[in-house]
């Protein structure tokens, strides 16, 4: 259903460098550049993400309750990623750990925060 996710960022190309070095950690890719606006992924494959400067000229702000989440093949991914984000300079906002009980549904995730303050989570679901 969803096809890409943009959030907002006051510093465009250091949000740039922050993405590509945080998703080259588990192999995705710049996709479609629109000048304003990047986002990574494989069209077609799934969603995309992207950053963007905000087309109105105003500030960007992290939205009060929202989070895009980033699927992951596996609980070492998803540590992986964490850890790369907080190395760029991302905050903390609840490291990698098993969410609710263990087993084939496993909500396996870590938490964090970008530069410009969006809230990310990192997840995958099953087992190790």
């Amino acid at each position: 259903m969803i096809g890409y996710t943009l959030i907002g960022s006051n510093d465009y190309e250091k949000a740039k460098e922050f993405y590509d070095a945080l998703f080259a950690e588990v192999g995705v890719k710049r996709a479609m550049d629109f000048g304003n606006a990047q986002t990574w992924g494989e069209w077609g494959a799934g969603p995309l993400f992207g950053v963007c400067k905000p087309h109105d000229g105003n500030p960007a702000t992290a939205g009060n309750g929202t989070m895009i989440a980033l699927v992951q093949k596996s609980r070492g991914d998803v540590a992986t990623v964490h850890a790369k984000a907080l190395a760029l300079g991302g905050k903390d906002e609840g490291a990698p750990g098993l969410r609710g009980e263990e087993g084939e549904s496993a909500f396996y995730g870590a938490y964090f925060r970008d530069l410009d303050g969006n809230k990310l989570c990192a997840f995958c679901i099953g087992g190790a």
